[in-house]
């Protein structure tokens, strides 16, 4: 998010945007985006209408939509531990009892950070850290219950994502090592994180997952292998990875158990970015054990692999399961840079039966470089089959919702000015997702942390 990704560094890949809506270039089959969702009943509609300028001056909706806060930073947590962080970024929700959600919330906290995670006994990993996640429980009609520190003591908390037995693995995007910013333990881990009793999971470093610059992750519910993408923009790129748990599917803590750490090996292809064209397909993907994955003297995509080397990919971010696929995003490549091609946006396709690794999508403005525009960052699948994006970036900050067709609307824009009125400036929205019951779609703004419950006449 913001304090990772300085905007020279930003990829543009939403077109033409304006305050009603955008478009997007790509080329590539995009219903492979959203493999595995239900088929929208009104798929062939694109967006809600023009955005309404909020009276209050926070969040822009469409007509007939309507938006609650359900969180502030600095507020007072409802369990009394502190203050709500800063920071706030990727989420995910939960069913709860009797029609109510479970929200888990990341915190991307370096140690600068304004307002840092409360450090709590029990659920404290490093109390020099200012990362973490806190938890929020909501009845049916989106009141807050409850919201309490979820893990204390981590770094920079960027996504992650569920597991299917309902919890939330949150990863650490730096490699900080104990010694470093005053730290007191090393870092680069993931955790895991139970929405409803956080007290089980505690705070315990998934170690055999390896320790690196952690972005995002997908289980593969058939198998139980957990996919993990490494979000690194500068050269040497970050890798792929796949964990074998010694014990798949096992439900919670099942990942402390240990298991194999591996990274993918495509031959022939040092670099993903040398391929631009969609539907190039790639069979005999290799998977090579991490030589050491706590990278105790050597950051893991630096290590080892053998005389045939391993695969590298520049800004590897969003990662999701799809049917029987797992999908994760390249979310730029630049020759300038050390990538060997140049691209605005990625989507692979990695089919485990097949071991075949597909290029699916391939985002960007076709003409000029310069067309405005932002990052997408955070993405969700819709109930109604599309996508919700995340916009991350300078200027008005949007979530953008993408059909099954391909046409692109604008959902929510950020009216809450943090700059001056001469140079205004916009908070980004992070950890879009919507509740089990299709009712509600979650957002953050990052700073100032705000956490909205947007309900309205959604498609199907």
């Amino acid at each position: 998010m913001s304090e990772t990704r300085p905007s020279a560094t930003r990829r543009q890949v939403l077109a033409r945007t304006g305050a009603l809506g955008a478009s997007i270039a790509f080329t590539g089959a995009l219903s492979e985006l959203f493999a595995g969702t239900a088929t929208a009943a009104a798929q062939g509609r694109a967006g809600y209408g023009p955005l309404v300028p909020d009276p209050n001056g926070l969040l822009d909706l469409p007509e007939g939509f309507r938006y609650k806060v359900l969180s502030r930073e600095g507020d007072p947590l409802r369990s009394g531990e502190g203050k709500v962080p800063s920071n706030h970024d990727g989420m995910a929700a939960f069913r709860g009892r009797r029609g109510g959600v479970h929200l888990v919330r990341n915190h991307e906290n370096r140690v600068t950070a304004k307002i840092g995670v409360p450090t709590v006994d029990g659920l404290t990993y490093d109390p020099a850290a200012k990362g973490g996640c806190t938890a929020l429980a909501l009845d049916r009609d989106d009141d807050v219950l409850g919201e309490r520190v979820a893990i204390a003591g981590t770094a920079v908390n960027c996504a992650g994502g569920p597991t299917p037995w309902g919890t939330w693995l949150t990863c650490e995007e730096t490699e900080d090592k104990a010694g470093t910013n005053g730290y007191t333990k090393d870092h680069g881990f993931i955790f895991e994180v139970d929405p409803v009793d956080p007290r089980r999971t505690g705070a315990i470093p998934l170690t055999a997952m390896g320790r690196f610059q952690h972005e995002a992750i997908a289980v593969d519910p058939w198998r139980g292998v957990v996919y993990e993408t490494e979000d690194a923009f500068q050269k040497p790129f970050g890798l792929f990875y796949r964990f074998l748990p010694d014990r798949p599917g096992g439900g919670r803590g099942s990942l402390r158990a240990g298991g194999r750490l591996q990274a993918m090996r495509v031959p022939g292809l040092p670099d993903l970015s040398a391929v631009q064209e969609t539907g190039a397909s790639f069979r005999g993907v290799e998977w090579v054990d991490v030589p050491d994955p706590l990278a105790v003297s050597t950051p893991i995509r630096n290590q080892d692999f053998g005389p045939k080397g391993i695969t590298h990919a520049q800004k590897l971010e969003g990662c999701y399961w799809g049917g029987r696929c797992v999908y994760f995003v390249s979310s730029y490549a630049r020759r300038t840079e050390g990538s060997a091609g140049d691209h605005y946006g990625q989507v692979w396709r990695y089919d485990p039966a097949r071991r075949c690794l597909t290029l699916v999508i391939v985002f960007g403005p076709d003409t000029d470089v310069q067309l405005p525009g932002e990052s997408p960052d955070n993405i969700c699948l819709t109930p109604s089959g599309g996508l919700m994006v995340c916009e991350d970036g300078g200027g008005t900050q949007h979530v953008y919702g993408v059909t099954r067709g391909g046409r692109v609307y604008a959902m929510a824009r950020n009216a809450k000015n943090i700059g001056t009125p001469q140079d205004p400036e916009w908070g980004e929205f992070a950890g879009v997702t919507f509740s089990p019951d299709h009712r509600t779609m979650y957002v953050n703004c990052y700073t100032p942390g705000t956490t909205f419950a947007v309900t309205g006449p959604w498609h199907g």
